[in-house]
């Protein structure tokens, strides 16, 4: 099973990008690349190579779902996953995360402490499948 190391973040708040890169790299020893926004990701993603990408699902310009769907285009999700970081967790909003392809949802706010572990568990589930 591949290693965990690098997670690319789209995330539009400051303030949530700034506790997710702390809580990644200090707790979780994680590499850390930023994305403020779906297009910035999608123009980034193949240069980065993340092995799992941290995507926030309500975002201004381009959303969560719509940057995933368009990942598709440019990466294999199987190979890169995806999670979604959302405040919107209606059990129809989480069946359709899956039903786009995420292999799990993170909800905010989140532990900032326990943040590195839920994305670990989610990858290490996602290796086993």
């Amino acid at each position: 099973m591949s290693e965990l190391i690098k997670i690319m973040h789209v995330e539009d708040d400051p303030s949530i990008q700034m506790v997710t890169k702390v809580a990644l790299q200090s707790i979780g020893k994680l590499e850390v690349h930023t994305c403020s926004g779906g297009q910035e990701a999608l123009d980034s993603v193949l240069a980065v190579n993340p092995d799992l990408i941290l995507l926030d699902v309500m975002m201004p310009g381009m959303d969560g779902p719509t940057t995933l769907q368009q990942l598709k285009g440019l990466i294999d999700i199987t190979v890169t996953p995806i999670v979604f970081l959302t405040a919107k967790v209606q059990p129809q909003e989480l069946a359709r995360y899956k039903e786009l392809g995420a292999i799990g949802v993170i909800i905010k706010p989140f532990d900032p402490m326990q943040l590195a572990n839920q994305v670990k568990a989610l990858w290490a589930e996602h290796k086993q499948a």
